[in-house]
């Protein structure tokens, strides 16, 4: 039977409504009464389910879909019934990777140049998606899909994540995504996480003890999604978007997928990569004349790193393996529940292994907690300490991030790492399309390049909708990437998507008809000391992409002139996309002012009222570095009070005013190493009262200890010593709270279920003092804790 015809007029979203004239009768009951029924909208006839797959921090080289060591085997079995694509291309970083997908546009034209902790005014990097540019959920679900995203988000301005938005860059509202279930920031505790609902935070339905991990709960709730869909809505396509946190630190796993692979990395990063290069040659997943890229200066060879050092490295990679693995099987259960529904052969899905290239974030050594090195503090975590942690990697008591040469293996065979927009260790990225309705090879390979912003035009294109011309009253501009699905079906066809630029903190290359230019501008953990270059002399290297798969032999100065001219088509793609100006700057864009960004907090006093809670760190005044006193008013019941008043932050670092039989207390929890207490010489008494903890700070430098003095309506009831504090970052996740603790507790005296506060909480108050010493700051230790936090 021919398909009917579709009536709609799709480029204008939402659809017009566009009533029939005809005859009216004056009687219902009259038998020429005839009106049209009342039908859904949906899709045009065949237009297929849709699920995007998008992993996090997973380099080319990670997965043995794509020759790696870190077993995948739900990506192999969709590859062997489906395409690999072996030139896939994202942005080198997260939160532009997924702006550029979602809108089938580049990421600085969709304002994402960089993170959203690091946004401008400056249009390429706002942060802020101009509404000439709309999601494809919103254009799916315009058109009668139904849509959903689980995981990741990463893309809502810092200014609007608050608990009260505004809403309009977040999935479930501006988005276009009916149903939300995952986290907005850049990372995430995988055990403990700070989870939404919609718009609503939400607590984990389980603890790590009761078996709890992220990515289960994500894939529960994807999985439970997409069956009641089907069951309520079997003629009406899907669109869910999975996007785990996973494998971005922390990598935490149950233990038993690190086991697996006990003494698999004990040869080091050389070694395994030479194993993966050998591999990926043997699948045929990358050419037979690819060479191996060398590995840079500024990498430690395994042979030169300590030997007391190496079974701590070795343990860091089983624990990314297992993680990796463990993240696969979940995607695995998504992918069966859509087979066991009968859809499978007619949703198309893309499973994008990594949004960038892998994290080299962590150090030569790796760590044990991450914000150790983001606080300056990484000599804590000495070979001796990490020795003693070892068991803990990847469990709820670790926050851990391997080894900068492990990132670099897991890129094999390409230069450079995540954040390296410039090289295709940054920026390529193995993905896999399965849709056996709609390709018939099985297990093919497809070698034209393409892009991350080449999914939203190939998803319409499949479903038989055109790009809209206009989307809730705003005329559109047109979507820049170019549909892979003439790819789908003939192997050998000329790449149509052969013009791409690429950039981030300078970082900077140009993909032109078979030749790539391109120029590292800075080095991802290389964060302190030494001076960026000036753009203009920052290094050009040449490699013809049609012969060098890996961009291993630099031909820029057997062809200069073809150099001059790629440097040149750069510069016009970067005037065209709002590329310009690049900025390589740290300090100036951490600081809301100066960067031209809103900024949730103003003046050094903040007021908080009971039941507030899930408020990030950058929407609380910052009491680091210098003198506070945190004043509450509170009404004590006749058995006296227990239970946090107010807490930020939580197990690998923070503080806390909380009450325990009755006693006033201060707690200061310094990266879950070492934890401080002062306690009330006696209890806060029956009725309404102000109590108050004042921190006096010892000054002299950052992270420096003091002395705190607790009081009762302004008598000093107890006191203590406070031995030293963190001067950077709490947490990349953990928030503040009031009347009660979300996340994992701050102080070991007390847990979640005994943090609520047992009396009424009228206000809490936060003023801080005026002896900051904030300005000893370096800038670009700023820099890099925006930057490990994505």
């Amino acid at each position: 039977m021919a398909n009917r015809p579709d009536t709609h007029a799709r480029s204008m979203l939402p659809i017009p409504d566009r009533p029939k004239f005809g005859h009216t009768t004056y009687d219902a009951k009259d038998p020429e009464t005839n009106f049209p029924p009342i039908e859904p909208l949906l899709p045009p006839e065949g237009a297929p389910n849709v699920l995007i797959v998008l992993l996090d921090d997973v380099g080319f080289g990670a997965s043995t879909a794509f020759g790696g060591p870190c077993a995948t085997p739900n990506a192999e079995k969709l590859a062997a019934g489906g395409l690999s694509y072996n030139r896939f291309h994202t942005t080198a970083l997260c939160a532009p990777t997924r702006a550029a997908m979602l809108s089938g546009r580049n990421h600085h034209s969709v304002a994402m140049g960089s993170i959203t902790e690091t946004a401008t005014s400056a249009p390429g990097n706002s942060s802020v998606r101009p509404n000439t540019k709309a999601p494809l959920a919103m254009t799916l679900k315009l058109n009668g899909y139904s849509t959903a995203q689980f995981g990741k988000c990463h893309e809502v301005p810092v200014w609007q994540s608050s608990p009260l938005g505004p809403f309009d860059a977040w999935p479930s509202a501006g988005g276009g995504f009916e149903t939300f279930y995952g986290f907005i920031g850049g990372e995430n505790n995988q055990w403990d996480p700070a989870l939404y609902n919609g718009t609503t935070p939400v607590e984990p339905p389980a603890t790590p003890e009761e078996g709890y991990h992220l990515t289960e709960d994500l894939a529960d709730h994807a999985v439970n999604w997409i069956r009641q869909q089907k069951s309520l809505m079997p003629d009406r396509p899907f669109f869910a978007y999975f996007a785990p946190g996973a494998t971005h630190a922390p990598h935490h796993v149950p233990e038993e997928w690190p086991e697996k692979y006990a003494g698999q990395f004990d040869d080091g990063w050389d070694a395994l990569r030479e194993a993966t290069f050998a591999r990926q040659k043997d699948l045929g997943i990358i050419p037979a004349d690819a060479q191996l890229t060398p590995r840079p200066d500024e990498i430690t060879s395994w042979d030169d790193m300590p030997e007391e050092m190496k079974p701590i490295l070795a343990r860091q990679m089983e624990v990314y393996a297992g993680f990796l693995e463990h993240t696969d099987h979940h995607v695995g259960r998504v992918i069966d529940a859509i087979d066991e529904l009968g859809v499978l052969d007619n949703t198309i899905i893309y499973y994008i292994v990594g949004d960038n290239g892998a994290s080299a974030e962590g150090t030569m050594n790796g760590a044990f907690n991450e914000m150790a090195n983001f606080n300056g503090m990484a000599a804590l975590e000495t070979p001796e300490f990490l020795a003693s942690k070892m068991d803990e990697f990847g469990t709820p008591s670790a926050y851990n991030h391997y080894s900068v040469g492990w990132a670099w293996a897991m890129c094999t065979p390409f230069q450079w790492t995540k954040q390296v927009a410039s090289h295709w260790g940054g920026t390529r990225n193995g993905t896999i399309v399965h849709w056996p309705d709609g390709i018939e090879e099985k297990g093919g390979l497809r070698t034209q390049f393409t892009h991350c912003i080449d999914v939203a035009p190939t998803i319409l294109e499949a479903a038989g909708l055109p790009e809209p011309t206009m989307v809730n009253g705003v005329q559109q501009s047109p979507i820049e990437g170019t549909s892979m699905l003439y790819t789908f079906n003939e192997e050998a066809s000329p790449e149509r998507h052969d013009l791409q630029y690429f950039e981030m903190f300078g970082n900077r290359g140009i993909y032109d008809q078979g030749w790539s230019a391109v120029t590292k501008h800075k080095t991802p953990w290389i964060m302190v000391g030494g001076d960026m270059p000036a753009f203009d002399d920052d290094v050009w290297e040449l490699y013809d992409s049609t012969s060098d798969y890996s961009q291993a032999v630099d031909l820029s100065k057997e062809h200069p002139e073809l150099l001059a001219k790629l440097q040149r088509k750069w510069l016009i793609e970067a005037t065209k996309f709002n590329v310009l100006p690049m900025d390589d700057r740290t300090a100036e864009r951490l600081e809301p002012k100066m960067a031209g960004r809103p900024t949730l907090v103003h003046g050094d006093t903040q007021k908080f009222y009971p039941g507030m809670g899930r408020l990030s760190e950058n929407s609380v005044v910052s009491i680091k570095n210098k003198s506070f006193s945190v004043t509450a008013e509170v009404d004590v019941p006749a058995a006296g009070i227990d239970g946090v008043i107010i807490a930020q932050g939580g197990r690998f670092g923070g503080w806390a005013v909380y009450a325990k039989d009755g006693l006033l207390k201060f707690v200061y929890n310094v990266l879950g190493i070492e934890e401080f207490i002062a306690t009330s010489d006696s209890a806060v008494p029956e009725g309404t009262h102000q109590v108050r903890a004042e921190f006096a700070y010892d000054g002299g430098g950052l992270g420096k200890g003091g002395d705190v003095t607790l009081y009762c309506d302004g008598d000093a009831i107890g006191t203590g010593r406070i031995g030293g504090t963190q001067p950077m970052v709490f947490s990349a996740d953990e928030t503040t709270d009031i009347g009660y603790e979300s996340g994992t507790p701050v102080g070991s005296e007390y847990d979640l279920v005994s943090s609520k506060f047992s009396g009424k909480i009228h206000w809490v108050q936060i003023d801080l003092g005026s002896d900051t010493h904030d300005h000893l700051i370096d800038p670009e230790d700023r820099h890099r804790i925006a930057m490990a936090q994505q």
